[in-house]
């Protein structure tokens, strides 16, 4: 298969080619959520979400702001307990085995925080430290290879722009080489070109690396672009979930994505 899965432009092109790169993954959860529910007195956040995501995946989570999209995410990634509900993540359950969860994921929150008086690589070293990774050194510069972010590392942190601090982000999450990398909104607040750079570091560590992404997004240009699988969330409440391929074929009388995500949304509100 030669074509470049970013230059594809028609939708169901490129849902089609994402299937076939998934046919060759295990169907396997990784991430399997059972009636999942985080109340705040009497606001409910999340609300009895039950969701599976397989191996290889890469998952859109879509959802209007406020949703509990993030809600989610840092349960899953153990920094928020449930009220109710359990999950699963690698075999391991949140609840009693959170050390074990987070050596298997790696965590890239929207507003990515370092030290901006630090250089890149001092960061990525204390990050090292924290995650117990041997030869720490070896370890950073092979990740600033594949992220083609060598030559960068000696510059401050203070002085890159959002979307370099998002590639270091992204190093930090997958230096001790996750299966699931959990991104939130990674592409906000991003110009075009680093959006592009940043789905192909996406596309790259799901297909080279195999790591299973779970991506928030609002953006869903970037998940006609990006995902194989989505799930739509709103207040709280899971209403939809399906492939990319299944999506389209299911809504074919419409011409983009945008507007099979307000027909979902409608649909759930009757």
């Amino acid at each position: 298969m030669n074509k470049n899965i970013n230059s594809i432009t028609n939708l169901k092109e490129r849902s089609q080619i994402l299937n076939l790169q998934d046919k060759k993954k295990l169907e396997e959860a990784v991430i399997d959520v059972n009636g999942l529910t985080k109340r705040y007195k009497d606001f409910v956040a999340l609300d009895n979400l039950n969701l599976q995501v397989n191996k290889g995946e890469i998952f859109g989570f879509l959802g209007h702001n406020g949703a509990g999209k993030t809600t989610t995410v840092n349960i899953l990634t153990t920094l928020l307990s449930p009220t109710e509900g359990s999950a699963r993540i690698c075999g391991f359950d949140i609840g009693g085995n959170s050390i074990d969860v987070r050596k298997r994921i790696g965590y890239l929150p929207e507003n990515v925080k370092f030290y901006e008086n630090l250089t890149a690589y001092e960061n990525l070293s204390f990050f090292a430290k924290l995650s117990g990774i041997q030869n720490p050194k070896v370890k950073i510069f092979e990740v600033l290879d594949y992220l083609e972010f060598r030559g960068f590392e000696n510059k401050k942190m203070g002085e890159f722009s959002k979307g370099m601090k998002q590639r270091i982000g992204i190093a930090q999450a997958i230096m001790h080489e996750p299966e699931i990398l959990f991104l939130d909104e990674p592409t906000s607040g991003l110009d075009p070109s680093g959006v592009k750079k940043l789905r192909e570091v996406i596309l790259n560590l799901n297909r080279e690396k195999h790591i299973t992404i779970f991506m928030n997004t609002h953006l869903l240009s970037e998940v006609a672009r990006t995902c194989s699988t989505i799930g739509i969330l709103s207040h709280g409440s899971l209403i939809y979930k399906d492939s990319l391929e299944n999506t389209l074929n299911k809504f074919k009388d419409e011409t983009t994505l945008e507007d099979i995500f307000l027909n979902i949304g409608n649909r759930s509100k009757k």
